[in-house]
């Protein structure tokens, strides 16, 4: 299997100018790497000049106040709000502006099929698979941010990556990280990739504390501002074990080249070891601006807002084995990376339903593994390698059907 991360290959350095005519589209533009999205791209028009990275298109599911201020602001072609409801309410705010309005979920994909250089794809959950492939299918450079395209659909991505050419740049900061301190082309030589985790808010309670965790709790981590889902992975460290799945396809890494450890400081965001002995790390200031800079303008560098690292600031940078008694989810995850199939797309789906009942407090933070697991166990074909896309999407259906149960039965 070929690495999926930068499948295309630049064959000659662009220019600065010719990266900065970039037209872009972002997928999700009012969730939080949208917003840092837009944050580079206003930095980058104030330091290189107003006609820097010109927007496409600008999509989001529902929040339409946020999207028409962003569409006034940097001026796309289009704004798209996936929830058709809001139409009029979009068309209203952009009346005069000039900028074409779509709704639906069609037109979300239809703005991934546009004509622009770079598609960010920040949109969160399974929801992102139908328009990254379509951004995909037609050659585009792909800055991912998203997990569920990898890890639900990965066999299916990864053939689609290959029969156009595409560019996938991960947007991740760990796999961005490695993005830029490994070669995929020589992978036997790599003995080991560690992905680093902060361990989330919870990384030193004990299990009992863990067992009265409110989302409020879990959704403040110490280090990054993310939305509520993801942040609640990483309190579970589900984040991290979607994240090696995830390493596994973008790299073509097999399972046992794959490594996690805990670094609170979220400074280092890999290592990547070789078999001389050497280890190559990748450090930066927990900002996400910084892999979104780098994505955008592949294989050149431009200025970011993204804080700087000081390192005296941090004083010290400490890692540790995680604890996988108390954080189940990663070995769930590890378990479904080693059987492949659709274990990954099963895990995925009902970690989704288990993250959103947890945040409606329907069923306890140390229920979320319990349903991932059971869901897992009472699911058939999971070890069935799915062949296209509406395969994944039914086998990602069955299991949020199933989890949804799981769920119901905890809360009985």
């Amino acid at each position: 299997m070929k690495a999926l991360a930068a499948h295309r290959l630049q064959a000659d350095m662009p220019d600065l100018k010719s990266v900065l005519a970039r037209r872009v589209t972002v997928l999700g533009s009012t969730g939080s790497i949208g917003v840092s999205t837009l944050d580079v791209i206003d930095h980058a028009r104030q330091h290189y000049g107003a006609d820097a990275l010109p927007v496409e298109a600008l999509t989001a599911q529902s929040n339409v106040g946020a999207l028409a201020a962003q569409a006034r602001k940097v001026q796309p072609k289009i704004a798209v709000i996936g929830d058709e409801k809001l139409y009029l309410q979009l068309k209203d705010a952009l009346s005069g502006t000039g900028i074409e309005v779509a709704a639906g979920r069609g037109a979300v994909i239809a703005a991934a099929a546009r004509p622009s250089e770079v598609v960010m794809v920040a949109i969160m959950g399974a929801a992102a698979l139908e328009p990254a492939l379509a951004a995909v299918a037609r050659g585009a450079t792909v800055a991912l941010a998203n997990k569920e395209c990898v890890v639900a659909a990965g066999t299916v991505f990864h053939r689609a990556v290959v029969k156009s050419n595409a560019a996938v740049i991960p947007v991740d900061s760990e796999h961005n990280a490695i993005f830029q301190v490994f070669r995929a082309a020589d992978v036997d030589e790599v003995e080991r990739v560690t992905l680093t985790a902060s361990g989330g808010p919870f990384r030193d309670w004990t299990r009992e504390r863990m067992r009265l965790a409110t989302p409020e709790q879990a959704v403040a981590h110490p280090n990054w501002s993310m939305g509520a889902k993801i942040s609640v992975d990483s309190a579970t460290l589900m984040n991290k074990g979607l994240e090696l799945i995830e390493a596994h396809f973008l790299f073509a890494l097999p399972p046992e080249k794959l490594a996690a450890v805990v670094h609170p400081q979220s400074i280092v965001h890999c290592l990547v070891s070789y078999a001389d002995g050497s280890t190559l790390a990748h450090l930066s200031a927990p900002d996400m601006r910084t892999p979104i800079a780098h994505a955008l303008a592949w294989p050149r560098r431009i200025s970011s807002p993204s804080r700087r690292l000081d390192l005296p600031a941090a004083a010290q940078l400490t890692f540790q084995e995680p604890d996988h008694r108390r954080f189940r989810c990663l070995g769930l995850a590890l378990d479904c990376l080693n059987r492949g199939g659709l274990a990954p797309t099963i895990l995925n789906a009902a970690n989704e339903i288990a993250v959103a009942a947890f945040l409606n407090r329907q069923i306890g933070f140390l229920d979320i593994p319990r349903v991932v697991e059971t869901t897992l166990d009472e699911s058939a074909g999971a070890n069935v390698e799915a062949e296209s896309l509406d395969g994944v999407l039914a086998a990602d259906a069955r299991a949020r059907e199933l989890a949804g149960n799981v769920c119901r039965r905890m809360m009985t």
